[in-house]
């Protein structure tokens, strides 16, 4: 997972930020301690370590000063939920798990949302967005995820959202005017 975090990070903006609880949990001293022993190897990559709780008071203050957050699952899971406000909805955030050695996971950060399956009420764009990393990470398809990505911030600008963002379509008039950005472009 480290290098992935830090391969990612050269080839975005250079810049890595690790995400532990050093000075309480003795994991997360050697969390540390391996995002140091891996930024040997990347000395392109500038590393900023924050405890968790300072880096989720940072996510509020300066989001625009992060790019690649690498950190375990536990705080993963919490500061994504946090991050996902700034846009304004869950809704709007993909994720990914990667692997080194395995396939990569992507996903919404909602995840599965059970609690509205089935009701048309999900917003579709996590997962677009999800699918849109997964093949610029996972395909090298930029073409096509930039495509994606665009298409979804044509629909936000155009007031095509579902009720999370204050709109008034559900999930499958989303989609189908998604689809149809698409064929169009």
């Amino acid at each position: 997972m480290h290098i992935t975090a830090f391969k990612l990070a050269q080839s975005r903006r250079g810049k890595l930020t690790s995400v532990d609880k050093e000075n309480v949990l003795s994991s997360s001293k050697l969390w540390r301690k391996t995002i140091n022993e891996v930024a040997q190897h990347y000395p392109d990559v500038e590393v900023e370590h924050l405890l968790v709780d300072a880096c989720s008071m940072h996510l509020i203050k300066r989001p625009a000063e992060f790019d690649v957050i690498v950190t375990e699952n536990l705080f993963g899971d919490i500061l994504s939920d946090e991050a996902s406000m700034l846009p304004g909805s869950l809704g709007l955030s993909p994720s990914a798990s990667f692997s080194t050695n395995g396939p990569s996971l992507y996903e919404p950060i909602h995840g599965s949302a059970p609690d509205i399956a089935g009701q048309n009420k999900a917003n579709p764009f996590g997962m677009i967005l999800s699918l849109a990393m997964c093949l610029r990470q996972s395909a090298q398809q930029e073409k096509m995820a930039q495509l994606l990505e665009q298409t979804v911030d044509h629909l936000l600008k155009n007031g095509i959202t579902t009720s999370d963002l204050g709109g008034h379509y559900g999930t499958n008039a989303v989609f189908h005017h998604f689809i149809q950005e698409l064929k169009e472009a």
